[in-house]
């Protein structure tokens, strides 16, 4: 800084380090640092040098280099990653120093001979998020690079990186295979019709033999429980843990196997607790899904491999239909194939609007109609008959949405009884047709079938809530809430919680679950009317208007005599509340609000 004056500059920058350096230290601390010292005096430092990179730091498993040109920058890359292949090869695969490399250009501030900026941190996620041997570039890379260098880099599309604000995108290589991606991997397993995975052993990070079981374990109980999931292709142990103990790209085991989708994690003990992680990733584009980490005590190391292994099935579901839902955006309805007309209409079902309802219904009857068994789409089926039916989307009345519902949740419990989803559905249907024992029978029963799945887990929150046990409701629905926190039915956990809570005359935590649930999804009308209702009890009556205005602007012409505010409350002073408090926000004057 000269004269008050920031320096900038324009620079390519290349951050790179270590793949599983805590492991390697651990695992021979004196040995690692020595292989890596010469790895930088001999080959690394001398590389950098050819193509004009200046290091600005080196940290103990990485470096930060700036270079001139983006062309510098990725030509030093791709030799470097060559060079560490061919000086690895004969070091044993636990003992290999790889690396990791990230490149971005961009506009840096200089201050001291050290670099700053967004820029530079951007560099820094990628190479976050390279391959092992790998390298992973930026779109502004790419461009500056095109038609200059002869390799193949693969579009990822565009990610959100860890704390950068915008997304982007994202092309990756691995050097040292050839430049075609499509020869890159030689066996190569074509995709199932359905989405497919493999869990890969998790890897153990710590010096105790005893966590290798541990990490083992949460895998094998993993795949037991997706394999359940009869929407679900999963590869058998047998085959995925043959990548155990191997630095493997996961476009490469996606290839060999079959699969779209990979979950890799590894575990790491300190002392009495454990931290593990895990990683969905797409194989066919190498990005990531979702990363969580999961530290717990080892009290009771089965409870907690029981725990992690729930709380990570709960994400994973979810997160796959998030991503197969992305896949049919831009696809045209003929260009689909049956489990993308079903991702479709789940797309439509979670905007939770008259339009998107009768279009899910439309989309999912004409998967039927090849298809005519499927109990995913049947379930589904009911599910939007039930969502338009009591909101009036459909011109059906809400008797005939009904029986339109029954008659779908039916055929989905005869075409497969094991399926959670669809026991699930029929429980809905004998709760909103106020059967609730056997409601709550039912989708506790789906609840042993699967464990994991936050829509019978919520449901049984919600048949809880309708039928006077307030309790036991918010239980269940903070219980589907922690098994799938990203879930787009979120909206109605936290509209069933303030149900419970307005049972339970706890207004102000109905009132702070109305606006959880609005903040989800504003166009949820009950979310909105839950506000208005327990606003009202408190006295908050500019709450209490607001919530209104927007239960009437989702349901026009509404009126407290209105069979769209039929809920299946089996206690009458719970629909008397929550009537009562409607009126004291003005119900009965509602299209004057």
């Amino acid at each position: 800084m000269a004269n008050g004056k920031v320096e900038r500059r324009l620079s390519a920058i290349f951050a790179a380090d270590v793949v599983g350096y805590s492991r390697l230290m651990g695992v021979d601390e004196e040995g690692t640092l020595a292989a890596l010292s010469a790895h930088r005096r001999e080959f690394l430092e001398p590389k950098v040098a050819e193509h004009q990179g200046r290091i600005v730091k080196r940290t103990g498993d990485g470096a930060l280099i700036e270079f001139v040109s983006a062309v510098h920058a990725v030509r030093c890359a791709v030799e470097v990653q060559r060079g560490m292949a061919q000086r690895n090869a004969a070091t044993p695969p636990e003992k290999r120093i790889e690396l990791r490399i990230g490149i971005h250009v961009g506009d840096i501030i200089i201050e001291d001979d050290d670099i700053f900026g967004d820029d530079v941190n951007i560099a820094a996620r990628l190479e976050g998020i390279a391959q092992p041997g790998g390298i992973c570039i930026s779109d502004d890379t790419y461009r500056q690079i095109r038609g200059k260098v002869d390799l193949s880099f693969q579009d990822s599309g565009e990610q959100q990186l860890k704390n950068i604000a915008r997304p982007v995108r994202v092309h990756q290589l691995r050097p040292d295979s050839p430049a075609s991606a499509d020869k890159t991997f030689p066996s190569r397993l074509s995709l199932p019709d359905k989405p497919s995975i493999a869990v890969l052993a998790f890897q153990n990070m710590s010096d105790d033999v005893e966590q290798e079981f541990f990490g083992d374990g949460i895998a094998e109980d993993i795949i037991t429980a997706l394999s359940k999931l009869h929407w679900l292709f999963v590869i058998a142990r047998n085959s995925s843990f043959t990548y155990k103990g191997k630095s493997v790209d996961v476009r490469q085991v996606g290839r060999e196997l079959g699969v779209r989708y990979v979950l890799e994690g590894s575990v790491r003990k300190s002392g009495n607790r454990a931290r593990i992680t895990a990683q969905l990733i797409d194989a066919t584009a190498g990005h990531h899904i979702l990363a969580d980490r999961y530290e717990r005590g080892l009290e009771d190391i089965f409870a907690v491999q029981d725990e992690i292994t729930h709380s990570i099935i709960g994400a994973i579901a979810p997160g796959i239909v998030a991503a197969e839902i992305q896949r049919t955006q831009g696809k045209d309805a003929a260009e689909l194939g049956q489990w993308e007309r079903l991702m479709r209409a789940h797309w439509h079902v979670q905007r939770f609007t008259r339009e998107d309802c009768l279009e899910a219904i439309r989309l999912i009857e004409e998967l039927l109609q090849r298809d005519p068994n499927n109990a995913l789409a049947l379930a589904d089926l009911a599910y939007n008959w039930h969502m338009g039916g009591f909101f009036g989307w459909t011109k059906e009345p809400i008797p005939e949405a009904m029986e339109k519902m029954g008659e779908a949740a039916r055929r989905a419990v005869a075409s497969d009884d094991q399926d959670a989803t669809a026991q699930t559905a029929l429980g809905l249907y004998e709760l909103f047709t106020n059967r609730h024992d056997d409601a709550i029978r039912r989708i506790a029963r789906a609840t042993e079938l699967d464990p994991n799945s936050s829509f019978a887990r919520g449901n049984l929150g919600v048949a809880y809530a309708f039928g006077g046990e307030p309790d036991r409701a918010i239980a269940a629905l903070e219980d589907a809430t922690r098994l799938s926190p990203r879930d787009y039915l979120a909206v109605i956990w936290h509209t069933a919680s303030a149900w419970a809570y307005m049972s339970a005359e706890r207004f102000a935590e109905a009132i702070e679950s109305g606006r959880k649930a609005i903040d989800c999804n504003p166009n949820f009308p009950d979310s909105h009317g839950t506000l208005a209702a327990s606003a009202a009890h408190l006295g908050r009556m500019s709450e209490a208007h607001g919530g209104l205005q927007g239960y009437v602007r989702l349901l026009p012409g509404l009126t407290l005599g209105d069979p769209r505010l039929i809920r299946p409350f089996r206690l009458p002073a719970d629909r008397e509340r929550f009537l009562d408090g409607l009126r004291k926000a003005g119900l009965e004057n509602a299209r004057e609000i």
